[in-house]
């Protein structure tokens, strides 16, 4: 058990030290995923930045995945989950303006509507605080790809085996601390696992800047 995603994120930085090379750039996914990735920046003295991914939830159940969509590229979609549950198109259009919306909301709080620092010839550590489906960090990878990140790595305290094997071909690399068979969610490997908030998530970013002096 983690005690909450502070304690996971210092527990993964000695888990990722290993793999960091040069000045690679902690990217974490909004919302619980900065804070473990606060917590891995500091640790390992690195740049930390935030990544604007969204889940494209299903009809009449929101928190299980059809797909993900990022700040870049196309949505990730999952066509076998489409096919099973009879979703249509019309609504995984409306679901992906939906979120594409959410994310550009996102983008002005939690960046003041910037690009992400420099161009991304650098390794990058994508960070959530779990990994379930696997679609949202997916989607991250994808459009960090197209942003010129030379090498990435998945990273999460915990995560599902579906979703690490979903993640693998997309990534260099993959470091969780856990991976139980039985993973159900990923608030049950932690003692505290209270929702993170869009403002909370804007303070932490602001925060760091100042004091790691980060553009």
């Amino acid at each position: 058990m983690f005690r909450d995603r502070t304690d996971a994120g210092n527990r993964l930085a000695h888990a990722l030290a290993e793999h960091v090379t040069g000045q690679a750039l902690v990217c974490g996914l909004p919302r619980g995923g900065v804070v473990v990735a606060t917590a891995c920046a500091m640790a390992l003295n690195l740049p930390l930045a935030v990544y604007v991914v969204k889940k494209l939830g299903a009809p009449g159940n929101p928190e299980f995945a059809i797909g993900a969509v990022g700040e870049d590229g196309e949505p990730l979609l999952d066509s076998e989950i489409i096919k099973r549950l009879g979703v249509s198109e019309e609504y995984v259009a409306r679901e992906v303006a939906e979120r594409r919306r959410q994310i550009r909301k996102q983008v002005l709080l939690f960046r003041d509507g910037e690009s992400l620092p420099g161009p991304l010839t650098r390794p990058v550590i994508i960070v959530d605080d779990g990994i379930a489906t696997g679609s949202t960090v997916v989607a991250a990878a994808q459009g960090l790809r197209l942003r010129g990140a030379t090498r990435i790595v998945g990273t999460a305290p915990v995560g599902s085996r579906a979703g690490r094997d979903m993640l693998a071909p997309h990534v260099d690399d993959i470091v969780l601390l856990q991976c139980p068979e039985d993973f159900w969610a990923v608030g049950q490997y932690y003692e505290r696992f209270e929702q993170v908030s869009d403002a909370e998530v804007g303070s932490i970013m602001r925060s760091f800047r100042r004091s790691t002096d980060i553009e």
